[in-house]
């Protein structure tokens, strides 16, 4: 406190000293990004900090993971509090359309090497287990603290953060691993926002307590269910007897329902004629979300002092699960290449993880492409099957997107077409396959 004073009056002024705390580096995001990433620099000896400006748990969208992330999970060394969750195992996925056809993939049977089984899990308990795991092994975490600026000189940033309870604090890093998530905070803090490659969907979603699930794979795998070109459903069952479903499809045919979240949830919900009478007049778990446009973009993924992590720097469409992988993969190389900068060697973030990165997330658009112009779901209901097509195909949908021994990867800006070409000239010379 400090107190002035003249002839006539005393005027008191009190202020809070701002609280300060150096790291060497922050980690924006305690999802599994951010929780990947700083357990894996908090085992190599790194001081790791993570801001978190939500209260765990918290309900996150995102619950279908693809194998290809329990390699970062096994990195990070998180995977065995994992294991002990007893979440549903996913050893593969269906896609439905029409009463006859169905594709049905088996990560088993995919090409390569790489784990043949992940999970599906309720976020909100999933994201805790994480981050409550790189508690234990030493990760500090901040919770209910929220980034209100960041300011980089160099490399090194000073970002000033609010807690619950309305205290600020500045953190003082070498370095910034930005892992938020949709918060996004270092792009729209830099005004790195962009416009999507891909088409602009939506989605309405919510949980049920899945009281007619059947018996065996039946109510067990995660299905996705196709109403029209454009428009799907989805089926993601949990072992502790709720089921998340939900609806994606352009904005337009999104829009052209009226009502509340839950009128318009309960009338799409009538078009999933397969899953129809499982879940007609079952209490929804809570009021659905409406999401619009889904996808997300950024000019650039790094900076000087700052790396941008999964959905804080690029959200494709959810038909194929990549969001949690591409969150941890880019977590575990960005903390990978943050300690190796710490160390006093250089990085070159372009092309180790720009570059990386970015190779995988242009199989996987265009995978994303090629299912909305409808070759790719020709190839998956064609009912004469192509088994090696099916194992690469696989492959894709397990997120081993980088494994350029597989030709629909090293291939994949051109192969899905020229399948379907060729399925099409198929059905052509087989009016009965039609």
């Amino acid at each position: 406190m400090i107190i002035f004073t003249d002839k006539c009056n005393v005027f008191t002024l009190s202020f809070k000293i701002m609280k300060k705390e150096i790291v060497d580096i922050l980690v924006i995001g305690a999802g599994p990004s951010g929780s990947v990433s700083s357990a894996y620099l908090n085992k190599n000896g790194i001081n790791v900090k993570v801001v978190e400006k939500s209260k765990f748990p918290r309900y996150q969208i995102g619950e279908s993971l693809i194998p290809r992330c329990m390699d970062n999970f096994e990195e990070a060394g998180l995977l065995e509090a994992l294991k002990l969750q007893d979440y549903q195992v996913k050893s593969g996925a269906r896609f439905i359309r029409g009463e006859k056809d169905k594709g049905v993939f088996d990560f088993g049977k995919k090409h390569g090497e790489g784990w043949d089984w992940t999970w599906q899990v309720p976020r909100d308990h999933f994201d805790n287990v994480l981050i409550t795991e790189a508690q234990k092994q030493g990760v500090q975490v901040d919770f209910e603290t929220e980034v209100i600026d960041i300011q980089f000189n160099g490399t090194d940033s000073i970002t000033t953060v609010k807690n619950a309870q309305g205290e600020l604090k500045e953190i003082e890093a070498k370095f910034v691993i930005d892992s938020s998530g949709y918060g996004r905070v270092v792009a729209s803090k830099l005004g790195l926002e962009a416009p999507s490659q891909l088409a602009e969907h939506g989605s309405i979603f919510t949980q049920i307590k899945d009281v007619r699930r059947p018996e065996g794979s039946e109510g067990t795998l995660i299905t996705f269910e196709v109403l029209a070109p454009e428009v799907w459903f989805w089926y993601i069952p949990f072992s502790n007897g709720n089921t998340s479903v939900g609806f994606v499809g352009p904005m337009e045919w999104i829009n052209s329902f009226e009502g509340s979240t839950t009128a318009i949830f309960e009338e799409m919900l009538k078009k999933a004629t397969h899953y129809y009478d499982q879940f007609k007049d079952l209490p929804l778990l809570f009021e659905p979300y409406k999401v619009e446009n889904i996808a997300k973009n950024v000019t650039k993924l790094y900076g000087d002092g700052f790396v941008l992590t999964g959905n804080s720097a690029e959200f494709l469409d959810p038909i194929f699960s990549s969001g949690v992988s591409f969150a941890t993969e880019s977590g575990i190389l960005a903390a990978k290449l943050a300690l190796k900068q710490a160390q006093g060697e250089d990085v070159d973030w372009q092309v180790d993880f720009v570059d990386y990165i970015k190779k995988g997330v242009d199989v996987f658009t265009s995978y994303v492409k090629e299912w909305y112009n409808g070759n790719l779901q020709e190839i998956i209901f064609h009912d004469k099957e192509n088994v090696e097509i099916k194992k690469q195909i696989c492959a894709v949908l397990a997120g081993y997107v980088w494994d350029n021994t597989n030709p629909f990867v090293k291939k994949h800006n051109r192969l899905i077409r020229n399948v379907a070409q060729l399925v099409a000239m198929e059905k052509t010379m087989d009016p009965a396959d039609s």
